[in-house]
Protein backbone atom coordinates (compact mmCIF):
# COMPACT_ATOMS: atom_id res chain seq x y z
CA UNK A 1 0.00 0.00 0.00
CA UNK A 2 2.81 2.42 0.81
CA UNK A 3 4.51 1.76 -2.54
CA UNK A 4 1.21 2.24 -4.38
CA UNK A 5 0.60 5.52 -2.53
CA UNK A 6 4.07 6.71 -3.53
CA UNK A 7 3.49 5.71 -7.15
CA UNK A 8 0.16 7.59 -7.20
CA UNK A 9 1.98 10.85 -6.41
CA UNK A 10 4.69 10.36 -9.04
CA UNK A 11 7.32 8.82 -6.78
CA UNK A 12 10.14 7.19 -8.74
CA UNK A 13 12.50 4.23 -8.43
CA UNK A 14 10.43 2.48 -5.76
CA UNK A 15 12.31 -0.33 -4.01
CA UNK A 16 11.14 -2.61 -1.19
CA UNK A 17 13.82 -4.31 0.91
CA UNK A 18 13.29 -7.18 3.33
CA UNK A 19 15.47 -6.16 6.29
CA UNK A 20 13.85 -8.44 8.87
CA UNK A 21 16.93 -10.65 9.31
CA UNK A 22 19.42 -7.80 9.58
CA UNK A 23 17.55 -4.94 11.29
CA UNK A 24 15.74 -5.69 14.52
CA UNK A 25 13.58 -2.55 14.47
CA UNK A 26 11.78 -3.18 11.19
CA UNK A 27 10.89 -5.81 8.60
CA UNK A 28 10.64 -3.80 5.39
CA UNK A 29 12.14 -0.62 3.99
CA UNK A 30 10.20 1.14 1.25
CA UNK A 31 12.57 3.50 -0.58
CA UNK A 32 11.59 6.01 -3.26
CA UNK A 33 12.64 9.24 -4.91
CA UNK A 34 10.65 12.45 -5.25
CA UNK A 35 11.39 15.15 -7.79
CA UNK A 36 11.50 18.08 -5.33
CA UNK A 37 11.01 19.04 -1.70
CA UNK A 38 7.31 19.58 -2.30
CA UNK A 39 6.98 16.24 -4.10
CA UNK A 40 8.77 14.35 -1.31
CA UNK A 41 6.43 15.98 1.21
CA UNK A 42 3.42 15.04 -0.93
CA UNK A 43 4.65 11.44 -1.13
CA UNK A 44 4.88 11.29 2.67
CA UNK A 45 1.43 12.84 3.05
CA UNK A 46 -0.11 10.36 0.62
CA UNK A 47 1.49 7.36 2.37
CA UNK A 48 0.12 8.55 5.71
CA UNK A 49 -3.34 9.26 4.30
CA UNK A 50 -3.61 5.96 2.44
CA UNK A 51 -2.42 3.77 5.31
CA UNK A 52 -4.75 5.54 7.74
CA UNK A 53 -7.69 5.35 5.32
CA UNK A 54 -7.25 1.66 4.49
CA UNK A 55 -5.61 0.19 7.60
CA UNK A 56 -6.44 2.78 10.26
CA UNK A 57 -2.77 3.11 11.23
CA UNK A 58 -0.73 6.21 11.93
CA UNK A 59 3.06 6.36 11.84
CA UNK A 60 5.00 6.03 15.08
CA UNK A 61 7.09 8.99 13.95
CA UNK A 62 7.85 11.11 10.92
CA UNK A 63 11.20 12.85 10.48
CA UNK A 64 12.51 15.32 7.91
CA UNK A 65 9.15 16.50 6.58
CA UNK A 66 9.96 20.22 6.84
CA UNK A 67 13.23 19.91 4.95
CA UNK A 68 11.83 17.44 2.42
CA UNK A 69 15.25 16.11 1.46
CA UNK A 70 14.87 12.74 3.25
CA UNK A 71 11.55 12.02 4.92
CA UNK A 72 11.33 8.94 7.11
CA UNK A 73 7.84 7.63 7.90
CA UNK A 74 8.13 4.94 10.58
CA UNK A 75 5.34 2.40 11.05
CA UNK A 76 7.46 -0.01 13.07
CA UNK A 77 7.38 -3.08 10.85
CA UNK A 78 7.61 -0.86 7.77
CA UNK A 79 9.83 2.20 7.41
CA UNK A 80 9.29 4.42 4.38
CA UNK A 81 12.32 6.43 3.17
CA UNK A 82 11.49 9.22 0.72
CA UNK A 83 14.39 11.11 -0.83
CA UNK A 84 15.23 13.80 -3.27
CA UNK A 85 17.60 12.31 -5.87
CA UNK A 86 20.86 13.78 -4.54
CA UNK A 87 20.17 12.63 -0.97
CA UNK A 88 19.21 9.16 -2.16
CA UNK A 89 22.45 8.87 -4.10
CA UNK A 90 24.46 10.15 -1.14
CA UNK A 91 22.95 7.84 1.51
CA UNK A 92 22.57 4.90 -0.88
CA UNK A 93 20.41 2.72 1.35
CA UNK A 94 20.20 0.00 -1.28
CA UNK A 95 23.99 -0.34 -1.18
CA UNK A 96 24.13 -0.07 2.61
CA UNK A 97 21.51 -2.83 2.90
CA UNK A 98 22.89 -4.71 -0.13
CA UNK A 99 22.39 -8.11 1.51
CA UNK A 100 18.67 -7.47 1.95
CA UNK A 101 16.38 -9.29 -0.43
CA UNK A 102 14.30 -7.12 -2.73
CA UNK A 103 10.58 -7.64 -2.36
CA UNK A 104 8.80 -7.81 -5.72
CA UNK A 105 6.50 -4.87 -6.42
CA UNK A 106 4.91 -3.92 -9.71
CA UNK A 107 3.57 -0.56 -10.72
CA UNK A 108 -0.23 -0.59 -10.61
CA UNK A 109 -1.87 -0.79 -14.02
CA UNK A 110 -3.68 2.51 -14.60
CA UNK A 111 -7.40 2.18 -15.06
CA UNK A 112 -8.38 2.74 -18.68
CA UNK A 113 -11.44 4.58 -19.90
CA UNK A 114 -14.66 3.00 -18.80
CA UNK A 115 -16.21 0.63 -21.27
CA UNK A 116 -18.63 2.46 -23.50
CA UNK A 117 -17.22 5.92 -22.73
CA UNK A 118 -16.39 8.33 -25.51
CA UNK A 119 -12.98 9.37 -24.17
Amino acid sequence: MAADAIFDKKGADIVLLDVEDSFFLSDVFVIATGSSRINVQALADNVEERLFEIEGVKPLRVEGRNEGEWVLVDYGDIIVHLFQAAARDYYSLERLWGDAERIPWKEPIPAGPEEGSLS
